[in-house]
């Protein structure tokens, strides 16, 4: 039993340093852009995370303001991100934009109301 003691208290001391690493890990979430974005670096979002929509607010780095589809973002917009969780929203490393059928079904009707309401919102002011 005296040396179970130090050999768990090493594991767990790897474990601790290791475990920024993990939480360092790119994840793939899928969002819809949900508001006007005015400041492209924090862009309002509805965006599916573990499973589950909410909203979430996308911090791009640094290589991706520069990228066009990031620039040209508008209401509504479909993305691809690739990133990290932070304190203050989803850290953005990659983005691509999706045709609003290939999001993942918990996102396709949010999509598809938010095209609609663009629509009938855009469509009256082009007289």
């Amino acid at each position: 039993m005296s040396l179970f003691r130090p050999l768990a208290i090493g594991v767990l001391t790897m474990l601790a340093f290791l475990a920024p690493a993990w939480a360092d890990e790119d994840v793939t979430v899928f969002a819809v852009v949900s508001d006007p974005p005015k400041d492209k670096t924090r862009v309002a979002a509805k965006a599916l995370l573990d499973g589950a929509v909410s909203d979430m607010k996308l911090v791009p780095a640094e290589s991706v303001l520069g990228n066009p589809v990031w620039r040209t973002l508008e209401v509504c917009h479909a993305l691809k991100l690739e990133g990290a969780k932070s304190g203050d929203g989803f850290k953005v490393h990659s983005a691509r934009v999706l045709d609003a059928s290939m999001l993942p079904m918990a996102l396709q009707g949010y999509a598809g109301d938010c095209l609609i309401k663009k629509a009938v919102e855009i469509a009256p002011l082009a007289d």
